[in-house]
Formats: C-alpha cells, structure tokens, sequence
C-alpha cells in the first residue's frame, strides 16, 4: 500500500513513484469513444520536454473535478487511487474534498489537482465554487443505476457555466465489480452513446478492486499535461527572447535602424 502523504510533500519530492512516471501517451479506454485523439504527445510537447524549454518557468500544475450524483462512489474513485484503499462503508462528502498526486510527465514533474465535490443537493452551491479554473471535468455515475447516468448532462452542464474555456470531459461508470459481463454490455452500449452526446472520454472502473483505476488517471494527468504544454509552447513568441524579468529584441532587428526609419517616415508626413 503507498504511503500516505500531505499535499505539499507529494508536491515537492524529488521523484515522482513508478506508478506515476508517463513517458508514452496512455491509451483510452475505448478508441471508438473518446473525442481526443492522437497516441502520443503532441510534436511540440515532446521537443519543449526534450529540450527542457518553457518548463523550468513554472510549476505545471493541473485541476480536476469529480461529479456526479450521491452515492455513484467518487470518493471511493479518488481513495482508491490516491491511498489504494476501498471503504465499503458510505460516508458522504461534505462540500469538497481535495487530494494532489504527483507525476513525472515526460520526465518533467506535474501535480494533479483532485477535487472530490459532494453529490447532495445541500452542498451543491458550496461545491460549485470550487468547479472555475479546472482543466478537467469528471462526471461519474453508478453501472448498476440508469438514473446516475441521466443525471449527468445536467452535472457538465454545470461545471462548463464556471469555465470560459472547455476543460477536458471524462463519463466514468462506476462499480463494473457489481455486474455480470452480459449486464454491463447492455450498460455500456447506453453509456457510450452518453459519453459521444456529452463529447467525453468514457471509462468503466471498479474502486473495489482497482480495476482501470490507476489507468485512468494517468490518462487524464497525461492528456491535461499535452494541453498545458502545447498552449504553453503556442503563447511563446519566438521573436522575443526573455531572461531575467526583461524582454530583449532579435539579434537581427537592428534597433537604431528602426528609429531612423520611424524618423524618416514621420518627416515625410509632415512635408506632405
């Protein structure tokens, strides 16, 4: 079983655990269900890595939330996969709960956020301030209850009103240990057609037993990392060189040059 560490140590430890190193793009669960595709690190991505540009300027960091309706086993999701550990005894999330995991992406080192926000309706309100800023979203719902999956439009809906931009979506069923194989592939022919209305990412898991779990995840710091990276490397404008708080110009653009010619053009106006 992993240790169980605070939020600050898994941040700044020197190496991130085996299970946490990602040096190829994890595959979806289902390729015919997933809206991202692609099946390795954007070009970009892999040469700012490789050459160790743009990274060192910040902290990458990462924000998930997990939603979905009372019961459908978030908390469950998140323990199994930040402690490996399963309670079967139901114990309702008040508000949000909050967890880091860290990553070597690439060998670069990257955190990700885990907001567990509670499935009643009391706490929605205090949950939903939570849901701004996040790179992606999450809505779970039980295999074994139909009406969890309904649910779960109204859920994204939701998180897409606080954000301006579109963060990554992932439809998870939860519980896959609960039904026989016959079972699930009525659930699941339901749960894709979801997932494709929602324009998400689907993934079965079971908590129970760890099924898909850790897979999942690496998957999402994966995909959410590539975005990061590749925005990052597109905001950079190659024609300003920066270091030390200044921003200096080309070697080639000859400063002098271009006020003489502002000059000239500003005289010629005026003898117009």
């Amino acid at each position: 079983m992993r240790q169980s560490r605070s939020a600050t140590l898994k941040m700044i430890v020197d190496k991130a655990p085996n299970d946490r190193q990602i040096n190829k793009l994890p595959q979806p669960y289902l390729k015919s269900s997933t809206p991202y595709a692609g099946s390795d690190f954007r070009p970009e991505v892999k040469s700012a890595c490789l050459s160790h540009r743009l990274i060192s300027a910040s902290l990458k960091i990462s924000k998930i939330i997990i939603l979905g309706n009372v019961a459908v086993g978030k908390s469950c999701l998140v323990n199994r996969f930040c402690h490996s550990v399963f309670d079967q005894n139901y114990k309702a999330t008040i508000g949000v709960d909050f967890e880091v995991e860290r990553f070597d992406i690439l060998q670069v080192p990257f955190n990700l956020q885990i907001w567990d926000t509670a499935g009643q309706e009391r706490f929605k309100c205090i949950a939903s301030s939570y849901y701004r800023g996040a790179h992606a979203v999450v809505v779970a719902f039980d295999l074994t209850n139909l009406y969890s999956l309904s649910s779960c439009p109204a859920w994204l809906e939701d998180a897409l009103k606080a954000n301006t931009v579109r963060p990554l979506v992932f439809l998870v069923g939860t519980k896959r240990d609960l039904l026989s194989e016959a079972a699930y592939k009525h659930v699941e022919d339901q749960a894709t057609r979801m997932a494709r209305a929602l324009q998400a990412e689907y993934w079965c898991v079971s908590s129970k037993f760890g099924l898909n779990v850790d897979a999942f995840f690496q998957r999402i710091a994966a995909l959410t990392f590539n975005v990061s990276v590749s925005q990052e490397c597109r905001e950079i404008d190659p024609s300003r060189e920066i270091g030390n708080g200044l921003v200096t110009l080309k070697k080639s653009e000859n400063p002098i040059g271009g006020m003489e010619k502002r000059k000239r053009l500003k005289n010629g106006c005026c003898n117009s």
